[in-house]
């Protein structure tokens, strides 16, 4: 691929043409790029190449069937009585001695034959792709960046302008191995040391994550990236399937359901010129300033066997072509023509929209409204949040560091028309699309979602008295729902394996003996233990949860493992044991709380729904000074609100003891 004297070319015949806007040769940060400047295609050029770990990099480990059981058992000792416990005991040492004991070897046999990729990965891409649920509500999350921080780069075609370039950069920099590779170093000095990735770019890759681990170093999965771009979800009836381009080099816009393509890379992969960029979607928005008849959008909403069935008739109807063109795009870009007036409006626009406006299957959307604040919406079953962190991360660094477009940039003032995508619908299809609107508005219209910001204190306070932020917002969280329900129920915390060749994630589940304890003294026992002694209980819930995290870490958690012997007896079609079919492990599954965290300079929150009707959905970050979250459910408004007064009580009540105050 040529690199170098086809872009500049390009750009020098673009400014030849009087363009106002223009590329500019941009700084990068120290330590994190090579020593190559970068230029107008790449977010960075990295010494070390992207995917030279990748060979190298450990495989994820199976845990041995003991240990699984083992702390399958302690998670399910806080939620169940004495003689319930004693029933799930019995099961679960039948099956760990009996069929349980066949099937781990039948799985490790699997993953012996299988050393280029992970036992979950296989079966976590068929629970997804077979899930027949819509994935609008269900499975998609969203992410909302920060503003820019210059006030004037914050209108809409300008910052989609700059974010859409910044992503194809970020394109060009992984498609050439640029893009610097994910890797988890204890001690930042070694990142920012030239020597020493100069000695890692040298190793062979089939050595280099050892080369890395010498100076505890760790590098991370980066096979996920590859479904980032050009790709797509394609229903089909019963399992859906992942699609994607290798040579598709243009862009899906939307705006009010209608749908635009222009291609914004040349074959070298250049990248169309910022002033042309913002011409098309200025272009884009005048021309679609009306919504269509039938908003086609509306049918990535239906449940997927649904969809399935009706995108054949488009396809009968002669709409393959048009389809393709969705399917192999980029990525999409919605620019939205509301402009949301606080966070619960936001997070409603960014989780599901009015639903014409977007395209769920593609692998992510980007989302800018009319006051320019972005977001990202993207499908799951591709991928986890470690991959579009990274891009999220890049992409508003490069594009509030280095805009390509300022804010006074006249749009070029000769470019072709996009090519507006038109199409042929039947009566049949109509009917569909008028019922999938129909479903769609009243299941998000059940939705509530909440915000939390909560002052008092944050990760720099919990840190100062030794406790593990993380978990002082997971024990909050459990105090919460026994507040609200008077006992403990399921809660679950999704944590990265990608550590590990095609690691995915494990579980963590917070409800635990430990938080059981401190919550009862916090709660049923209040007044009868001491302000030391409170402390202590807060300390081991905080010791406990650390624990389990290392153990999801590194692959040894119970969830996963448990899943992929459930997966050997569906795909060999052999009767489910009682271990499986037993009440307590049905209710473990039925997550209450779940949750998750990420956090980023890049991000202002992110959310999803919950997964079961009568639970949460909690997306929090611990911040220095204050505490985060986004709160949704299909409960009553007063179910919602109870908790989230529930949950401040009880940051409350551990703050005071804390600081070392009595509870009233």
């Amino acid at each position: 691929m040529h690199r170098a004297r086809p872009q500049w070319r390009a750009a020098t015949l673009l400014r030849a043409a009087g363009c106002r806007a223009y590329w500019r040769t941009v700084g990068q940060p120290e330590g994190i790029v090579s020593e190559q400047d970068t230029d107008h295609h790449f977010v960075h050029r990295s010494t070390i190449p992207t995917m030279h770990f990748q060979a190298s990099l450990p495989r994820l480990p199976i845990p041995k069937l003991e240990d699984t059981i083992n702390r399958y058992l302690a998670a399910q000792k806080p939620l169940l009585n004495d003689e319930q416990y004693r029933h799930t005991e019995k099961l679960a040492r039948e099956f760990e001695n009996g069929m349980g004991k066949d099937l781990h070897r039948d799985l490790l046999e699997h993953d012996r034959n299988s050393k280029h990729t992970s036992y979950i990965s296989g079966p976590w891409y068929d629970m997804y792709l077979s899930a027949r649920d819509p994935i609008v509500l269900n499975y998609n999350p969203f992410i909302a960046l920060n503003p820019d921080p210059k006030p004037e780069y914050n209108c809409q075609v300008v910052r989609a302008t700059n974010l859409v370039v910044s992503s194809l950069k970020f394109l060009n920099s992984l498609k050439n191995d640029f893009l610097r590779p994910d890797v988890y170093y204890v001690n930042p000095k070694w990142g920012q040391n030239k020597i020493f990735r100069h000695f890692l770019r040298i190793l062979p890759p089939s050595v280099s994550w050892y080369g890395a681990y010498m100076v505890n170093a760790y590098p991370l999965d980066m096979s996920q990236y590859r479904l980032l771009f050009n790709s797509t979800r394609i229903p089909n009836l019963n399992k859906d399937t992942l699609f994607t381009s290798e040579f598709a080099r243009h862009l899906l816009v939307m705006r009010n359901g209608h749908f635009y393509v222009f291609e914004v890379l040349d074959p070298f992969g250049n990248i169309l010129h910022p002033s042309e960029i913002q011409a098309y979607l200025t272009q884009i928005i005048y021309d679609a300033d009306r919504l269509p008849a039938f908003e086609l959008s509306y049918l990535t909403t239906e449940d997927r066997n649904t969809w399935a069935t009706v995108r054949q008739l488009l396809v009968q109807k002669g709409n393959e072509e048009n389809l393709k063109k969705i399917d192999s795009a980029v990525f999409c870009l919605c620019l939205d023509d509301v402009s949301p007036q606080d966070e619960i409006e936001l997070s409603h626009c960014m989780l599901h929209g009015y639903g014409f406006n977007r395209w769920f299957d593609k692998s992510f959307s980007l989302i800018i409204t009319s006051d320019g604040t972005a977001g990202v919406n993207f499908e799951h079953s591709w991928g986890d949040g470690v991959a579009v962190l990274r891009f999220i991360n890049e992409v508003y660094r490069d594009s509030t560091e280095h805009p390509a477009l300022l804010p006074d940039s006249s749009p070029a003032l000769f470019v072709t028309s996009c090519d507006k995508l038109e199409f042929k619908l039947g009566r049949t299809i109509t009917s569909a699309i008028s019922a999938a609107r129909t479903k769609f508005e009243e299941k998000r219209k059940k939705l509530l979602i909440r915000p939390v910001k909560y002052n008092k204190f944050g990760k720099k306070f919990v840190v100062s008295k030794k406790i593990s932020p993380d978990a002082m917002f997971q024990l909050a969280c459990q105090m919460a729902a026994y507040h609200q329900y008077g006992k403990f129920v399921p809660s679950y915390e999704a944590c990265s394996t990608a550590a590990f060749k095609h690691g995915r994630t494990e579980t963590i589940r917070p409800t635990s003996l430990y938080t059981k304890k401190c919550t009862n003294a916090f709660i049923d026992e209040r007044g009868k233990y001491s302000i030391e002694e409170m402390k202590n209980m807060i300390d081991e819930c905080s010791k406990y949860h650390r624990r389990l995290q290392l153990e999801a870490t590194l692959g040894q958690g119970f969830d996963r493992h448990l899943f992929a012997l459930k997966y050997l007896i569906q795909v060999k079609g052999g009767r489910m044991p009682d271990f499986y079919n037993d009440p307590a492990y049905k209710n473990i599954n039925h997550i209450i709380i779940s949750t998750s965290t990420l956090g980023s300079p890049a991000i202002n929150y992110g959310a999803f729904g919950p997964v079961v009707p009568d639970g949460f959905g909690v997306g929090y970050n611990v911040f220095d000074t204050w505490i985060g979250s986004i709160v949704t459910g299909y409960l009553e408004e007063e179910d919602i609100e109870e908790f989230l007064r529930c949950l401040e009580c009880s940051l409350n009540d551990i703050f005071d003891v804390l600081e070392g105050r009595a509870l009233t």
